[in-house]
């Protein structure tokens, strides 16, 4: 049997190693935390957003960091496969807006523990606490691994699955791209994706915690749009987060990389229901229901009570004032911002804080096909530490599922055809 040893035990290697194992090799997974898919179990806030039911165009389209490098992957193991793989492992799935697809369970906890059965069923021997100094390479193929501990780790076949440089605590603190460009590989600059925004309004700390949904959430730069959600918006004591914000910061830090210094602003339109008329007749409704009450106590039907603190204070109305007193000039600029809340971009937050890591391993050293290096023969590679990366929303699960797949099943068949 070939020895195949997979380095990282997160989505990418646990997929390779079952996959490797399924196609008969002898597997070795080493993980350096104290357990398994450690960062599996925060995804989704602990649902774990395991894929998209989208077509492969559409997960390509949503993939911006070389989407076009999955193609093969995808073919190979699709959405499909990998959702009836935890089907059959006892996880039954739901699809929810958007594509996005979960647990029934509605917990992530789950697709580990499935992925650990498996494991154990397939006979993978799982090593936990163990981290990796170095690969090694004799006679200029990947032969195995050194821990930390100096103890050796002999293979025919490595597979590199460590994850990212993001979220840190849970294990992905950037080791792959150490050790592959130890070998020679280049490793694009690393930078966050999927990362929440920090804002210049001082004020936006006074809403931390306070969540909205079904908000339209527009960003633009100079004056131009750069893209426009919908959904669900968090506010911090820095600034914005929640899974439109996500969304849209892989196109505001490509405009702050861009063009340093331009203005980027972002636009939430609290009542994206209503047009501007409809809402218009909405708060002369409610005028005149309070009609008798100060304008800070009017707006109870219309927004949460920590945003309506806010908005009394930035609609420049005296909170004091009587509802029946407020002019029509002064209802059509309360309307204004309600449709337009605006926040001016000041930077994202670090890479640590991002829920995904762009950059990486250059995809013109990796074989799409197989994910074999086209530097190191034996060598192969899964998941994040790639230079991929893509929207909210499952894309980037699956991405590393496929490319682990790929490379589980590419490292436990001949190494020789592989290297091209």
């Amino acid at each position: 049997m070939k020895k195949v040893l997979v380095i990282g035990g997160g989505a990418a290697g646990l997929m390779a190693a079952a996959s490797a194992a399924e196609h008969g090799a002898d597997v070795t997974l080493l993980e350096k935390m104290p357990a398994v898919g450690r960062k599996l179990l925060i995804t989704g806030k602990g649902r774990c957003n395991v894929t998209n039911a989208a077509d492969t165009k559409t997960i390509i389209e949503n993939m911006p960091g070389n989407g076009q490098f999955l193609y093969s992957a995808l073919n190979s193991f699709s959405n499909g496969d990998l959702m009836a793989w935890l089907e059959q492992r006892g996880v039954p799935l739901k699809t929810e807006r958007g594509g996005r697809v979960f647990p029934v369970s509605d917990q992530a906890r789950d697709v580990v523990a499935a992925f650990s059965r498996a494991l154990a069923d397939l006979g993978v021997a799982v090593v936990t606490g163990q981290a990796v100094r170095e690969i090694r390479v004799n006679g200029g193929w990947a032969c195995g691994a050194i821990t930390a501990d100096g103890r050796e780790w002999p293979a025919d076949a490595v597979i590199l699955a460590t994850g990212g440089a993001s979220y840190p605590g849970t294990g992905s603190s950037g080791d792959g791209y150490r050790l592959a460009a130890a070998l020679g590989h280049a490793v694009t600059p690393l930078r966050p994706s999927l990362v929440p925004l920090e804002t210049a309004e001082e004020w936006v700390a006074d809403l931390q915690g306070l969540s909205l949904r079904n908000v339209a959430v527009t960003a633009s730069a100079a004056g131009k749009q750069l893209a426009a959600e919908f959904g669900e918006l968090l506010f911090t004591h820095f600034g914005l987060s929640g899974p439109v914000i996500l969304s849209l910061s892989n196109p505001v830090a490509a405009a702050l990389r861009a063009t340093p210094g331009t203005e980027l602003l972002i636009a939430i339109d609290l009542k994206p229901a209503l047009s501007a008329e409809t809402l218009d007749k909405r708060l002369q409704r409610d005028f005149t229901k309070f009609a008798r009450k100060q304008f800070k106590n009017s707006l109870g039907d219309l927004l949460p009570a920590r945003l309506t603190a806010v908005i009394v204070d930035l609609s420049h109305i005296d909170p004091d004032k009587f509802v029946h007193q407020i002019t029509k000039e002064e209802r059509a600029r309360l309307a204004v911002l309600l449709k337009q809340l605006t926040f001016t971009v000041t930077g994202t937050r670090p890479l640590a804080e991002a829920i995904v890591t762009a950059g990486g391993v250059s995809t013109k050293e990796i074989n799409p096909a197989t994910m074999a290096s086209r530097l190191v023969p034996g060598l192969y590679f899964g998941g994040e530490v790639i230079d991929i990366d893509g929207y909210t929303g499952g894309f980037n699960l699956q991405a590393a599922f496929s490319t682990g797949y790929v490379a589980g099943r590419s490292a436990a068949d001949n190494v020789e055809n592989n290297y091209r």
